[in-house]
């Protein structure tokens, strides 16, 4: 785990989706470190008591309200940011949401509301924040991918399609800015206990909190590996699952993931 004595290499970060489950953990954790978080949700109230709840804190909360499907808002907070000469030194675009649904539930507005938000609402906050990266030759931005994206699973196919394009993105990009001076991360989590994995009707194996999620996530930024996947044995499961023929992927996951 971080050592909590030692300073971060950042002085502000961004957030999204921060005003519950991993993104809210994480804001605190890195405000306790001292670093002033710019947290952004559409929910103003989850915001306003994640603030409250870190009065006194090493760092700073300070409260975003952002849907980020808007493109506008988001422009208009990273030129904010740019006029002021406080584009925060870290992003964390871990700003997703969840709705599982079997394939007899399947429709295209389900499926595009769900990549809306997970693909191309982090697609407009990457914007932006790539590009004056990229001109500042500096700068550290982390994606929130899932394990989710390595295999289809059940009633996660929009999930998973917008997860596994994510890392695609992310593997792409991130050999385009080799030898830069701009750090991009995928983070790929197994399961963590948030409102939206309690969506979920199967038995979740090695379920985790979301406070040690980020402490999982912190490690993995201040280190230089691209990936940041937890937990490690069942990442690696999933990882040699990638490679077994459908017939035995299909068999196994069938039976892994029935309703208890």
């Amino acid at each position: 785990m971080s050592d909590s004595f030692t300073s971060l290499p950042w002085q502000s970060a961004w957030i999204t989706g921060a005003g519950r489950g991993i993104g809210a953990a994480l804001a605190e954790l890195l405000c306790q470190r001292g670093v002033t978080v710019y947290a952004s949700a559409r929910n103003q109230t989850e915001l306003t008591q994640l603030k409250q709840r870190l009065r006194g804190a090493p760092g700073k909360i300070i409260p975003v309200a952002l849907d980020i499907t808007d493109r506008l808002q988001i422009d208009a907070l990273m030129q904010q940011w740019q006029q002021q000469a406080d584009v925060p030194d870290l992003v964390v675009l871990n700003a997703g949401t969840h709705d599982p649904f079997p394939a007899l539930e399947f429709t295209a507005e389900r499926c595009r509301a769900l990549l809306d938000v997970n693909l191309q609402g982090t697609l407009n906050c990457l914007d932006p924040v790539l590009k004056y990266f990229n001109e500042q030759d500096r700068g550290q931005i982390a994606v929130m991918a899932s394990v989710a994206g390595y295999r289809g699973l059940p009633t996660a196919a929009a999930y998973g399609a917008g997860k596994a394009a994510l890392i695609n993105l992310c593997e792409a990009l991130y050999l385009d800015l080799q030898g830069g001076g701009v750090k991009l991360q995928v983070i790929n989590p197994g399961f963590v206990r948030t409102p939206l994995t309690d969506k979920n009707k199967f038995s979740m194996p090695a379920l985790m909190e979301p406070e040690e999620a980020a402490e999982r996530i912190l490690d993995g930024l201040l280190s230089n590996r691209f990936e940041i996947a937890f937990p490690r044995r069942f990442v690696y499961l999933l990882k040699l699952m990638r490679i077994l023929p459908y017939r035995w992927y299909f068999s196994l996951v069938s039976k892994t993931t029935q309703n208890h």
